[in-house]
């Protein structure tokens, strides 16, 4: 924030060439900024860096970032409450995306950020129409297509395979979802453990709605620990709400333990 801060009285002087680029770093400023107050929880002040970030890009003339944000703004949205408008951003992203020409990999992301809204609608049918688009434009871009933004590059077969497996979790159907995401956390790096806190979560999800109890309470426990050293309030948010899941078993041994190591662990 404060270097965003900066960029922007930096802006107010700038001269044509140096005020253009100026505008890129201080959209991805914000950008970022709006990731941050995401991952903590405060959704009102995110959106508030999202729209900034939105607008600059605008301004820019960048679509392609515009689409970036738009997609960001579509996962808060989810996360919010506000499927309706999460699933209205998402394609609104898409329509930015096109607007540059063809960019399969951008429009692979983009259309399972469309399938996570269209799971938290319980929509099926669009559900599941998103992700096989998802697929397609991913197998797209393994061809001989322009080279992706960086923004993107993070979206590889190993998440485009978690990310499937979350909107059918969020869509309830546990069936599906656990062994994709089961698949994606075995491939993914032990370093990662953001991504892997939030994969742990949704594996456990799934398996808590199957039934299975005890591989429910293995994956809380690996999401727990991983939460621990990152210190998100997302995640955490997502263990408590695993948390109460577990209320019908409260007195199982393995539901038992795992409150134990949340109460150590969280307080």
């Amino acid at each position: 924030m404060g270097h965003l801060r900066y960029v922007g009285r930096l802006l107010d002087s700038a001269e044509a060439g140096l005020r253009h680029d100026l505008q890129g770093v201080a959209a991805e400023l914000a950008r970022l900024s709006g990731w941050a107050y995401f991952d903590a929880r405060q959704y009102s002040t995110a959106r508030t860096y999202f729209v900034q970030a939105l607008k600059l890009s605008h301004t820019q003339g960048d679509s392609l970032f515009m689409a970036n944000v738009l997609s960001c703004m579509s996962l808060l949205a989810t996360y919010d409450g506000n499927p309706n408008d999460a699933v209205a951003l998402a394609c609104r992203a898409q329509d930015a995306a096109r607007a540059v020409g063809e960019q399969p990999l951008v429009m692979s992301m983009l259309h399972l950020r469309e399938a996570f809204a269209h799971a938290a609608l319980r929509d099926a049918q669009a559900c599941h129409q998103a992700v096989d688009r998802s697929r397609d434009q991913y197998e797209r871009s393994r061809g001989h297509e322009p080279e992706a933004p960086d923004w993107v590059q993070y979206f590889d077969e190993t998440k485009l395979l978690v990310d499937t497996g979350i909107a059918y979790a969020r869509l309830g159907e546990p069936a599906r979802a656990e062994p994709l995401i089961a698949e994606g956390l075995r491939r993914e790096n032990a370093d990662q453990q953001r991504g892997r806190a939030f994969h742990a979560y949704w594996l456990a999800s799934a398996q808590l709605q199957l039934g299975k109890l005890d591989e429910a309470c293995t994956s809380a426990g690996l999401a727990l620990g991983l939460a621990a050293a990152i210190d998100s309030p997302r995640v955490s948010g997502h263990i408590q709400e695993l948390h109460r899941q577990m209320l019908p078993y409260a007195r199982e041994a393995p539901v038992l333990a795992f409150e134990q190591r949340m109460r150590e662990a969280l307080g």
